[in-house]
């Protein structure tokens, strides 16, 4: 079983940078792959960011060059970086834990943080 807790989240000026957090518990953190996803208003929960367990990295083309993942298995967490945001940014954020190998759907992970809110104003 792992849990996650989401924080890091707030209101910023487009153009600006937030620093997402996400704190697993369990020991077995370091075994599972991460993913970031983010749900809009009347939207679908839609895939952000993945990092597998031994450090790969991919996102989604809406924020590549603008948002980076990291994990520090040592302080079980996972970051999500996010630089020259958009008012289309705007979204709850969550992080999600799992083992398969794909990872752009929200059924191919196993465990949900409760999600923190990215508000960026125009």
């Amino acid at each position: 079983q792992v849990q996650l807790v989401e924080s890091g989240g707030g209101l910023v000026q487009a153009g600006g940078s937030l620093r997402l957090s996400c704190a697993a518990s369990g020991r077995t953190f370091s075994t599972y792959a991460m993913g970031w996803f983010r749900q809009a208003p009347g939207k679908e929960r839609e895939f952000v960011s993945h990092i597998r367990s031994g450090g790969s990295t991919y996102y989604a083309d809406s924020v590549k060059g603008r948002f980076t993942i990291s994990r520090d298995n040592a302080k079980n967490t996972v970051y999500l970086q996010m630089n020259s945001l958009k008012p289309e940014d705007t979204a709850v954020y969550y992080c999600a834990a799992g083992r398969s190998y794909y990872y752009t759907q929200p059924y191919e992970y196993e465990y949900w943080g409760q999600g923190t809110q990215v508000t960026v104003s125009s």
